[in-house]
């Protein structure tokens, strides 16, 4: 137990909104407005009630605030990583579409895992939000059932939904392995070997593009396709680096799935004296920071990362506000980025 700024002893502990709106010397409902709507009241009221709130270390209830307005003010967002920047990039635009909102953010890491995005979904549906930020558009029968019974509006992030009612943010990456496969095809390269880990579905997307930019050139052998289902590494790229040169001898270019496994590859070339792109040309995918400083400076294709979380909340803001989306189905497009190893 504690007490209140009176010296009462109160049982639950928790400073009320009671006690803010006497400390303030203002009515309740002036308080609550000050709290949740602090553009209709005054700035000296406002003061003196964020002065009550750090003083008395006041928490809003959040769950009460939820009832009385049917709203919990909170949206959640899943991603399959917290260390890779592919996804904080996303992330950060998600916070800086939703910070002038109220809005709080509940972060998931679902680590690549169906069983493990269950789990979060099952755990923040219980806090009520408002909608759902899901990275992706392949999930489980479970998740798919619980979204369905929570009726709350949900954004697909990364990809584009096939199906048209959908609400989906990012770019096809399927066209993107298709462009850049094309592009070494269009540099003479005829031994392309498509190199994938971690194997979610963006990369097998990826191969897909792949794949059938090679089969229109007359160039497809599934012997070129390297999949592993390790996680995604700099140390992994090398391994698959020596690998891929071991195994096809002839293979004159490399796709990588994204630019961690290039840069190992690169590196692993430069400690074995084997010549980027004269003696095998390398390509990777996201354009991450320091591609465009690797020696050679690795040809990618730049994703735009921040816009689509930012557009992405940015949509989900706007359903969960009544209002009717001009597009349900958001293309942010890609740009391939060649540079010098290939």
């Amino acid at each position: 137990m504690s007490r209140s700024s009176t010296g009462k002893v109160r049982g639950t502990g928790r400073t009320t909104l009671e006690e803010v709106a006497a400390h303030a010397g203002v009515s309740t409902m002036t308080a609550s407005r000050a709290l949740s709507q602090p553009q209709l009241v005054s700035e000296a009221t406002r003061t003196k009630v964020e002065q009550a709130v750090v003083e008395l270390g006041y928490v809003p209830n959040r769950a009460a605030r939820a009832l009385a307005s049917a709203q919990s003010r909170v949206i959640v967002a899943l991603v399959p990583s917290l260390s890779n920047v592919v996804f904080t990039a996303v992330l950060d635009g998600i916070h800086d579409a939703i910070e002038h909102g109220q809005y709080q953010l509940l972060i998931g890491n679902t680590r690549y895992s169906d069983a493990e995005e269950e789990k979060l979904l099952l755990t923040y549906l219980q806090s009520n939000p408002d909608g759902i930020l899901l990275s992706g558009l392949t999930h489980s029968p479970q998740v798919e059932r619980m979204l369905a019974a929570s009726r709350m509006p949900v954004v697909s992030m990364m990809d584009l939904a096939d199906e048209p009612g959908d609400l989906s943010v990012g770019f096809s990456q399927h066209d993107a392995g298709n462009a850049i496969t094309r592009h070494l095809i269009g540099r003479g390269y005829k031994r392309i070997a498509f190199v994938g880990a971690q194997l979610d579905e963006r990369t097998l997307r990826r191969a897909d593009g792949y794949r059938q930019a090679m089969q229109a050139a007359g160039l497809a052998d599934p012997k070129l396709e390297i999949m592993v289902p390790d996680p995604s590494t700099i140390a992994l790229g090398a391994e698959l680096m020596r690998h891929a040169l071991d195994t096809l001898p002839d293979c004159d270019a490399v796709f990588f799935c994204n630019d961690d496994l290039a840069h190992g590859a690169i590196y692993y070339c430069q400690r074995h004296d084997i010549r980027v792109p004269q003696d095998v040309a390398i390509a990777g995918f996201n354009d991450l920071p320091a591609s465009a400083w690797m020696v050679p400076s690795l040809t990618t294709i730049d994703t735009p990362r921040y816009r689509i979380g930012y557009e992405a909340a940015s949509l989900l803001l706007d359903v969960i506000g009544g209002k009717e989306p001009r597009e349900r189905r958001i293309d942010l497009g890609f740009t391939l980025r060649e540079r010098e190893s290939t």
